[in-house]
């Protein structure tokens, strides 16, 4: 039996490697957007909270949410090339939904490089469906796929 990940919020600490495995991972042939600072930021703002789960070498994966009135948007996941396929992503992902649901906050949006289908795959796997490709998204020269999941319970079930 596979124990659960522990996930945990980041601490100030954690930026400047969060921001390297966004770099490496994520925005890898783009400019880099998620710098220290804009980690920072995100650790920060009482809006958002950056997940993070450890690993024997350092974070083995990590989550930035933003939570608005009705909506929330996942700006950044990644999970470290070595623990794929281990639900560390399924696990932060889950974390993350659970304010926003707690919250009555109807939807989580996120956008997922349209040259990675194996991103796009995890996330519909989660439940999250296709709404649109957002050309340009990225640096204005990838595509995004935006995705989108409903967090409300369908009404007329809860009503049986």
């Amino acid at each position: 039996m596979t124990a659960m990940p522990i996930v945990r919020l980041a601490r100030s600490g954690d930026a400047g490697q969060i921001a390297g495995m966004s770099r490496a991972l994520i925005e890898q042939g783009l400019g880099w957007s998620w710098t220290r600072l804009r980690v920072l930021a995100a650790i920060r703002d009482p809006a958002c909270n950056v997940a993070v789960i450890d690993g024997p070498d350092g974070l083995a994966a990590f989550g930035i949410m933003h939570y608005g009135d009705e909506r929330a948007h996942l700006s950044l996941l990644a999970v470290h090339p070595d623990r794929r396929h281990q639900k560390l992503g399924t696990s932060l992902v889950g974390w993350l939904e659970k304010p926003a649901e707690v919250a009555g906050i109807a939807r989580v949006r996120l956008e997922a490089r349209a040259d990675n289908p194996g991103a796009v795959a995890f996330y519909r796997k989660l439940g999250y469906q296709e709404r649109e490709r957002v050309a340009g998204y990225y640096a204005g020269s990838l595509d995004a796929i935006r995705l989108e999941k409903s967090l409300l319970a369908d009404l007329g079930t809860l009503a049986r």
